[in-house]
């Protein structure tokens, strides 16, 4: 086709859109148009928590961000409970909660244990199917002890960039941060909760977020002083999930999770099996952090007797043949670990969750065709948020609702100065907060069979990064990213959680 005829056909496609849109569609991209104010919705509601009947207000809907002239960039959805029928005279704490991504909204906290409603999902690492869902009063909800605000950062759920302002803008570590702690400021004067004390809680990615929102709060004299933090499913130096050639630490990380799946697979020896998942996860950490990582360190310097002791003991851990071990050069990555494990029976386990199992178009490839874990519960949540937020909240979904946004990720800056960096690492952000914070504390969740934010990889961060691990409470769960999908992990997680607020 010709050069002429290209540029003919581009003109009539481009005369045929322009037909479609509307004029409210262009007056959206019109930076001069009014803002509109944001829609917020305000209902009654009660649940029972831990036997107790707790009365509470819901507040659903927008908050314009305004930049250093007054202009409006962004208009942030939140989910705001606050308690009405508390008996203490004390200033009641409040807690800000998002997801991660970078990219999610907030719905898996909210939904998932935090907030005062969830969805139900097969606790049994088995598939949500389709609807209906059971949407249910969540005795677990941690609003008897803390109010709560879930948010919904730009380019997430209903959250989005207005003005002059785009998207992208926000689309960062450090623009990320910037505005999820401008609207925690604005949301304490607001509600006049500045003498509250204030928390916060995130999920994989959100741990980033929390420790980089931490930072901005309390790294001026203009403090937002924080009562401490909740990391669910954490990961704070990105070095420990990256592979690439010369990076050993991922391996060293993951393989306390692989064990811990190969065993839950009956993947590994009786005698091992009779040890329970605790200790033979022990073993394991005892393994990785000693001896695998030295055989790792020294290289090509590695003997060929060590060579082989060290995959005799991976064997052990990961349920893996020698021989691919070897081919291996002694490193495997997780994502060839989810197919490998089970390639035999044709079936692979999940990422966010070991304990679940898929079956892809054919068991000869290198990466899973798709989550397990993933798909077995996002029909769940994404139908139970839009249900839920028109049912019971009354809020009027002008925009799809975007549960995980791949155009976020795929457009994130991971710059945390102004030199581009290759991996991440907030993590001295949270010991900084220890240092200068006498009441700073952190609670970390970690699930056993999460292959996305390892939970020995978390150890490891905690003591090479300068914190007072007298303030770090660390817990475990039997389950995977979203441990609070599995029955027994959820209760744990909630009890767990209720402890350390008091």
């Amino acid at each position: 086709m010709s050069l002429g005829k290209d540029l003919s056909r581009q003109a009539l496609l481009l005369a045929v859109s322009l037909l479609f849109i509307t004029p409210n569609a262009l007056a959206a991209k019109n930076p001069t148009e009014p803002i509109a104010k944001p829609k917020v919705s305000t209902t009654n509601h009660k649940v029972e928590i831990s036997g107790e009947t707790v009365r509470y207000n819901a507040i659903a809907g927008g908050t314009l961000l305004k930049n250093e002239k007054g202009e409006a960039t962004a208009n942030i959805f939140s989910s705001t409970y606050l308690r009405t029928n508390s008996d203490s005279d004390k200033p009641r704490p409040v807690t800000f909660v998002f997801n991660g991504g970078p990219g999610s909204a907030s719905i898996w906290l909210h939904l998932g244990i935090y907030g005062p409603k969830r969805v139900v999902v097969p606790t049994n690492a088995k598939d949500d199917g389709a609807a209906p869902y059971q949407l249910v009063d969540n005795q677990f909800s941690l609003l008897d002890v803390t109010d709560l605000v879930f948010i919904d950062p730009v380019g997430t759920g209903v959250s989005h960039a207005v003005g002059k302002a785009k998207d992208k803008d926000f689309w960062g570590v450090k623009q990320d941060a910037k505005s999820i702690a401008q609207f925690i400021r604005q949301w304490l004067t607001k509600q006049n909760r500045w003498n509250s004390p204030k928390y916060l809680a995130g999920e994989s990615y959100g741990t980033v977020r929390a420790a980089a929102v931490t930072n901005e709060l309390q790294g001026s004299w203009t403090d937002v002083s924080l009562n401490g933090v909740m990391l669910i499913s954490s990961i704070l130096d990105l070095t420990h999930a990256r592979y690439q050639p010369g990076n050993n630490q991922p391996y060293i990380g993951f393989l306390p999770t692989m064990a811990a799946t190969a065993y839950y697979h009956g993947k590994v020896s009786q005698a091992d099996k009779a040890l329970g998942l605790e200790r033979f996860v022990e073993a394991s950490r005892q393994f990785a952090l000693n001896d695998y990582a030295l055989a790792l360190l020294q290289g090509s310097r590695l003997s060929d007797d060590k060579r082989q002791q060290t995959i005799k003991e991976l064997a052990r851990f990961t349920g893996l043949k020698p021989s691919y071990l070897d081919a291996v050069n002694l490193r495997v990555s997780a994502h060839r670990f989810q197919k490998e494990l089970l390639r035999n029976q044709h079936k692979t386990v999940g990422r966010l969750d070991s304990r679940y199992i898929g079956k892809d178009y054919d068991s000869g490839g290198e990466r899973i065709d798709a989550d397990p874990s993933g798909y077995g519960i996002d029909g769940a949540y994404t139908a139970a948020i839009n249900h839920y937020l028109t049912n019971d909240l009354k809020v009027k979904l002008d925009r799809q609702f975007q549960v995980l946004s791949g155009k976020v990720f795929a457009g994130w800056d991971w710059r945390m100065s102004g030199n581009r960096l290759h991996f991440v690492n907030v993590a001295p952000y949270l010991s900084k907060a220890q240092r200068e914070n006498r009441d700073f504390k952190i609670f970390v969740a970690n699930g056993y069979f999460d292959m996305a934010t390892p939970f020995f990889a978390t150890e490891n961060t905690i003591a090479d990064n300068g914190f007072d691990a007298s303030r770090v409470d660390m817990k475990y769960y039997p389950a995977g990213h979203m441990m609070y999908v599995e029955d027994k992990s959820l209760k744990q997680l909630s009890d767990d959680l209720r402890s350390f607020y008091k």
